[in-house]
């Protein structure tokens, strides 16, 4: 974690242990998922009635949430070659922009960003369909949960991009790269993958199982 010998990092430290956090916030949201499905499921077999779950299930683009899916867990692996880079000191390219073996931090940085803006952007297309499908934050419980869940996770992708603005735009502004930089690549690498996981797992529990 780039910190003195023998000593991690503070920042890497202190993110870990804030992710660690974020973590418990999800965990709630996928048992309150759980929570109310049961429920709700429950109370339709009882009545005899279609379980909500499969209506609202049944309005999931699953093949386009899973090319959705597919472009987020690549930034993953974009980001990590920044972090390469980052602990190389190669902060931008040193060949042809061609040539993704010699791109720097920057590079990789850049690509992972629009990959993470594709992703929102889709999330977003997706919203603007389950909306004119008749699904909304107010609809029904199913409704209420989904928005809450994957919306919840859209701000925390969102707030990595912002992450990443910033995170780029000072290695313009500072005339060397600096060990600090560095340090500073690899955490919000920590919070880019953990976004990511969370999202597989949302994934498959929301598209996969239903």
């Amino acid at each position: 974690m780039l910190g003195r010998p023998g000593r991690p990092d503070a920042v890497a430290v202190g993110t870990i242990i804030w992710l660690a956090s974020e973590l418990m916030f999800f965990a709630g949201l996928f048992a309150a998922y759980f929570t109310i499905k049961n429920v709700t499921t429950a109370a339709a077999v009882k009545a005899g009635l279609t379980p909500l779950w499969e209506q609202g299930a049944g309005l999931l683009n699953v093949r386009f949430s899973l090319i959705n899916t597919t472009v987020l867990v690549l930034s993953s692996v974009t980001c990590q070659m920044g972090v390469f880079a980052a602990e190389k000191g190669r902060v931008g390219r040193v060949g042809s922009v061609l040539n993704p073996g010699k791109w720097g931090m920057r590079e990789w940085y850049v690509l992972t960003f629009i990959m993470g803006a594709f992703f929102i952007g889709g999330q977003v297309y997706e919203y603007a369909h389950l909306v004119h499908d008749g699904l909304t934050l107010s609809s029904d419980p199913y409704g209420s949960i989904f928005y809450l869940a994957t919306g919840f996770h859209g701000l925390h992708v969102t707030g990595g991009l912002v992450a990443f603005v910033l995170l780029i735009g000072r290695t313009y502004l500072a005339r060397t790269f600096t060990h600090e930089q560095a340090v500073s690549a690899i955490a919000v690498s920590y919070y880019w993958h953990f976004v990511d996981v969370v999202w597989i797992a949302l994934f498959g529990v929301i598209y996969i199982l239903q």
